[in-house]
């Protein structure tokens, strides 16, 4: 199954990502104290917890910061509230959006989120708008040149759901959600390691922008991802460097 661009894209998103670096741990903080008060503090018996201190780790989070933050999230240390909240919208010529936030003040992250959009040319949706669009996996991405067969072969026996080969050469590895971390541990014994590895919203279509519209469109991706209260932004825009 072919993709469109996908290394291209992950490397500019990356790119953008890596400027912000200040805003990494705070996220990835958020991410952990959530997913420790949903789910408990025992990083083996909590997918989401296990995924989100791998990521602070891959990060280079000092331990300290990883286990304050669990212990806020089980309420051993006192810490803030974080409401998980969910927006759905539109962008440049109807391209779907999804938006994750976090925040202490949903008041305050609506009102960030919708001017962010509508500044920029996007709107606001209703819950349901577009979430159908997109399907909630696990994504592993390895770079072009890395052995398809290879790669085939292991994520299918550790249980991956598909394998999909970009035009550009980088192979995607879809697995169930939680599966995410034990699928890229096998991988890695296999001696397949991935530039890439999270829980995403993936888009069943996608909308590819060039020249002006995807100025436009980068233009709201950069203004959501900006606000504190956003942890993650997906969309079906694929956008087409110069």
């Amino acid at each position: 199954m072919a993709g469109h661009s996908k290394w291209a894209n992950i490397q500019h998103r990356k790119g953008r990502q890596d400027a912000k670096r200040g805003k990494i741990f705070t996220k990835l903080i958020k991410e952990i104290t959530v997913a420790a008060r949903l789910s408990g503090g025992d990083v083996s018996m909590n997918p989401r917890l296990r995924a989100a201190v791998a990521e602070a780790k891959e990060e280079n989070m000092p331990a300290d910061n990883i286990t304050r933050a669990i212990k806020k999230g089980t309420g051993e240390l006192e810490g803030v509230n974080y409401e998980e909240i969910r927006y759905e919208g539109y962008g440049i010529n109807g391209a779907a959006i999804i938006i994750d936030c976090l925040t202490d003040n949903k008041q305050r992250a609506v009102a960030d989120v919708r001017h962010a959009l509508t500044k920029f040319g996007g709107n606001l949706g209703t819950d349901g708008s577009v979430a159908f669009m997109f399907k909630h996996c696990g994504s592993l991405l390895y770079e072009p040149g890395t052995s398809e067969d290879k790669v085939m072969e292991i994520a299918l026996e550790a249980g991956a759901e598909d394998i999909v080969t970009d035009e550009d050469g980088s192979i995607e590895v879809i697995t169930p959600p939680n599966d995410l971390i034990a699928i890229k541990e096998a991988m890695e014994v296999a001696g397949l390691k991935a530039v890439m590895a999270e829980v995403v919203m993936k888009p069943g279509v996608e909308n590819v922008f060039t020249g002006d519209d995807a100025i436009k469109m980068q233009k709201i991706l950069d203004a959501l991802e900006d606000l504190d209260d956003v942890q993650d932004v997906y969309t079906t825009a694929v956008i087409e460097e110069s």
